[in-house]
């Protein structure tokens, strides 16, 4: 009986759910088995397409972690990589992605520089590349935030880890005509984008799916925008997380709560592809979104699992993502009405989904330009406006 290819499994599953459609990128997966940089997960993890956590802290969250392949394939696809070409990669973890780029440039042609800020993982990530024939990686280990003069001006500046604004300083190391792709958040959700630099100064990003990466750390760490309510499990992320009055809130969502329905029973791909990135852009001046994640084993306030909530003056909303429409409700209807209220504009413009989502970082030297739709969140460096193309 033939034996199974688990590598090639893995390509032809995200080949069926049309997440791999670069041949290059499908001989990539399947010449670097992702087990020989996962020794210690089970290959059924592995070969599955999830995250494999590699780190974790005292709570248990992971500090580095091998990210699900699906989310790799499309972020190769974006580099768009050719033979030859001058890569630096920030956030090493094991390897294996940085095994990957080197493929795609060519052992012997491109050159990848990996950047990693903790010395044990970056030593280890090193082992792992020399003892599976990619010893021209080179591993540094570095604050990812300096990027690495040394070998600059790069063809493409490529982070695996989310970040809240994108330094100057890896601006500066790309070739004019270089990509920047980055995981950036935005109101809780991180999305992976592609930027190019325009002629005004401005880095300009379409093509943007989310994703999930672990946070940078180090000098470009953004700030806090995680918070546990109370003595529980409920986790809330948040843009505007420090707004959030965690006190105040626990006594709110510990009164009664009230199980109320949405007008359209939304699944979880068109929460996260469609109405999310809507209700975030266009939510009430005075409301405030968020995701929030109740550990897996747990409950809080009568809820479990996950999704994203919405809060008022004096009221909560939380929606789980495979809750069909179902929401809870906390202290009155004003959240639950506007979430309502944004859902039958979402329906009356169409559905319009993430991939109408646009993202410009504008430098804060140059003047704010007038804004016809979306928002503007401030950055440490940059003003970046997100808006959905009609």
């Amino acid at each position: 009986m033939p034996t199974i290819n688990p590598a090639q499994s893995l390509v032809d599953l995200l080949r069926q759910r049309g997440m791999l459609t670069d041949p290059q990128v499908a001989e990539a997966l399947l010449a670097i088995p992702r087990h020989l940089f996962l020794p210690d997960a089970p290959l059924e993890r592995v070969y599955a397409d999830e995250t494999v956590d590699v780190k974790t802290d005292i709570r248990g969250d992971a500090t580095c972690s091998d990210t699900m392949p699906s989310m790799v394939a499309h972020l190769l696809q974006q580099l768009s990589l050719k033979r030859g070409q001058n890569v630096l990669h920030i956030g090493t973890g094991t390897g294996y992605v940085a095994a990957l780029m080197a493929y795609l440039v060519g052992k012997d042609e491109g050159t990848i520089t990996s950047l990693e800020i903790e010395r044990d993982i970056a030593k280890e990530a090193q082992a792992k590349l020399m003892r599976n024939g990619y010893a021209k990686v080179n591993v540094v280990n570095t604050d990812g935030a300096e990027g690495y003069a040394p070998r600059a001006a790069y063809d493409r500046i490529v982070a695996t880890c989310g970040v809240w604004d994108i330094p100057p300083t890896w601006i500066k190391q790309l070739k004019p005509e270089g990509r920047l792709i980055a995981p950036i958040w935005l109101d809780g959700l991180q999305v992976m984008a592609s930027f190019s630099q325009q002629p005004d100064g401005t880095l300009y990003a379409e093509n943007v799916i989310p994703s999930a990466f672990v946070y940078i750390r180090g000098i470009a760490e953004g700030p806090l925008v995680r918070k546990f309510v109370g003595s529980t499990e409920l986790i809330l992320l948040a843009d505007a997380i420090e707004k959030i009055d965690t006190v105040s809130l626990s006594v709110l969502l510990s009164s009664d709560a009230e199980l109320c329905y949405l007008s359209a029973p939304l699944n979880t791909i068109e929460y996260w592809y469609g109405f999310i990135p809507f209700l975030m852009l266009s939510e009430n001046a005075k409301d405030i979104f968020a995701l929030y994640t109740i550990r897996e084993g747990y409950q809080a306030f009568g809820m479990e699992g996950e999704g994203f909530a919405l809060f008022s003056a004096a009221s909560a909303t939380f929606v789980p993502y495979y809750g069909l429409g179902r929401a809870h409700c906390f202290a009155g209807s004003d959240a639950f009405i506007e979430i309502e209220t944004q859902l039958d504009k979402w329906q009356d413009a169409g559905r319009p989904t993430i991939d109408r989502l646009r993202l410009r970082l504008i430098p804060n030297r140059t003047p704010l330009p007038d804004i016809v739709n979306g928002k503007i969140y401030p950055r440490r460096h940059h003003h970046l406006h997100v808006w959905l193309e009609s």
